[in-house]
């Protein structure tokens, strides 16, 4: 095991906690770590990037089709390869250099990206070929995002991991406020078809500084924790192997379900491009309503400071879940576009908070030699969880109409959470280990 990153930033783990007065402020010790930084800044130019392409793909969708049902199948199209490739990525990220998987899934990721732009510039008007783009997109995402969260407990200290992930997170939504609306002035200003191919051409060039990013990374190679435990292998046994780790932790499967159910239920975001044109006349209103959770959870994180502090991490995964929900559900009711986006925001924030103790309670629970497969599971249940909630969206709006498919959703899952969180307690029981090591 490499374990250089993790020494040179040991230092921080010993260090005295700041001025009291800044215990509310996001945690930024992590960035002190030269890895860390490349890596942070990489996924954060990247995902500000993405953001372009994720609001031109449904409204060249919805402009092509005028379904919300078409654009709800975006979700489908990028759930396959996320299923196949989320599986075998962790996996892959178990038994070969995780800086290399992370820039292979990067560099598909960026192909797909100039291929949207190409269709763009052809003007084919095909929703098969956005259906084919988005799919070889997923992929290259799939491959390599277990492989990048796989890499933050090595190139951190333990006692840093929950800091290092809300940065993460806030830094990427902070990209997810600002792109949709650059977006949404771009195909304000242009027509759908200028506004598109200026979305995808953006996403192009700054991808390109991931791919930098990851290349100045250190070797990941893998670890093996002793000389009994059979070596991983990236085909079906090793997928198995991490399932089976998976099935014997039940507050594990209890965050992904409750995540599932955020996801699945509450994701009303197939539906933005006809709510902002039929309740908020179209132009930049659509940009506003893909930026809004993104700008609750940059607000959220800002704040975050007391995100490490918290014991009971279960019990405020649940009650950021329900939060989520509930807000969702009063913003698919609201007729303006100031309190749509308001509402919108708080589940944001709710959503944060969410994440960010998932995706922590996971990397505590995971021994490195699994940390790989079990971060491609909750890539599927991340990132396939929302694309559900694209396709549960979009035809349910086609059945009900947006208004009742929005709020519906969002209300039935935060009941829904509760009812899981009362059936199996072990998730409102967890508390993380104690890790005498970490600043306070």
């Amino acid at each position: 095991m490499t374990q250089g990153p993790v020494e040179a930033a040991g230092q921080l783990t010993g260090e005295a906690a700041e001025a009291r007065g800044r215990r509310w402020v996001i945690d930024v010790r992590p960035l002190r770590g030269a890895a860390y930084r490349r890596m942070w800044l990489g996924n954060g130019v990247s995902y500000f990037g993405f953001q372009f392409t994720a609001v031109a793909v449904p409204v060249e969708m919805f402009a092509i089709t005028r379904s919300s049902a078409w654009v709800g199948l975006l979700g489908i199209a990028a759930l396959v390869p996320l299923l196949i490739f989320g599986l075998w990525g962790g996996a892959a990220a178990d038994v070969v250099d995780r800086r290399k998987l992370l820039l292979a899934g990067s560099t598909l990721a960026w192909l797909s990206t100039g291929g949207l732009l190409a269709q763009a510039l052809l003007g084919l008007h095909s929703p098969v070929v956005l259906l084919a783009l988005t799919a070889v997109q997923s992929a290259g995402f799939a491959v390599s995002s277990p492989a990048r969260q796989a890499i933050i407990p090595r190139i951190v200290p333990a006692g840093l991991v929950p800091a290092a992930n809300t940065l993460n997170y806030t830094t990427t939504t902070a990209g997810g406020v600002l792109g949709p609306l650059a977006a949404g002035v771009i195909l304000g200003l242009w027509s759908t078809d200028a506004g598109v191919t200026i979305a995808y051409a953006i996403d192009a060039l700054l991808f390109t500084i991931t791919l930098w990013a990851t290349w100045r990374l250190p070797p990941i190679p893998p670890v093996h924790d002793d000389g009994v435990t059979a070596k991983p292998t990236a085909g079906l046994r090793g997928i198995v192997g991490g399932l089976r780790f998976l099935v014997t932790q039940p507050v594990l499967l209890l965050s992904f379900a409750v995540d599932l159910v955020a996801m699945v239920f509450a994701m009303p975001r197939a539906l933005f491009p006809e709510i902002a044109e039929d309740r908020f006349g179209g132009g930049s209103a659509v940009g506003w309503l893909f930026a809004a959770i993104a700008i609750g959870s940059v607000l959220g994180g800002l704040t975050s400071g007391w995100i490490g502090r918290v014991r009971r991490q279960g019990v405020a995964l649940v009650l950021a879940v329900v939060g989520w929900g509930v807000a969702v559900g009063l913003a698919g009711l609201a007729h303006s576009l100031w309190l749509m986006v308001l509402l919108l925001a708080v589940g944001g924030a709710a959503d944060l908070v969410s994440a960010v103790y998932r995706q922590s309670i996971l990397q505590t629970f995971a021994p490195d030699r699994l940390r790989g497969r079990l971060q491609g599971v909750f890539t599927v249940v991340v990132a396939g969880g929302p694309r559900l909630g694209d396709l549960r969206a979009g035809a349910t709006a086609d059945l009900t109409g947006p208004t009742a498919s929005w709020a519906g959703g969002g209300f039935a899952a935060a009941g829904l959470a509760v009812v899981l969180a009362l059936a199996f307690p072990a998730l409102l029981r967890y508390r993380p280990p104690a890790d005498p090591e970490a600043t306070r």
